[in-house]
């Protein structure tokens, strides 16, 4: 019989790390209390400690990846437009410019 993966929610997975931070308490403790695997807790953990510099990142960061994601979306659409151009052009005869 096969068990239904749970799914937690992103507050949730910050509380139990956040939890295993302060190192108050065990991992085996924390298990128990939550009624988690250590290694999920300990995996929620090393993924708060990788990600918490990009919460204090400055705005002028996130703004050079919005401006670079739009950038390539430009692009991407610039080449589409450049391929329908050159297949009609192809399709409507003795109308070349």
């Amino acid at each position: 019989m096969q068990t239904k993966r749970k799914r937690y929610s992103a507050q949730f997975k910050s509380q139990v790390a956040l939890e295993a931070l302060k190192e108050q308490k065990t991992l085996t403790e924390l298990s128990g209390e939550y009624g988690i695997h250590s290694n999920q807790i300990s995996l929620w953990k090393k993924q708060l400690l990788e990600e918490a510099e990009h919460i204090f990142s400055n705005k002028r960061h996130r703004q050079e990846k919005e401006q670079e994601y739009l950038e390539a979306e430009l692009y991407r659409q610039i080449g589409q437009l450049k391929v329908e151009l050159d297949w009609l052009k192809k399709k409507v005869p003795g109308k070349d410019e």
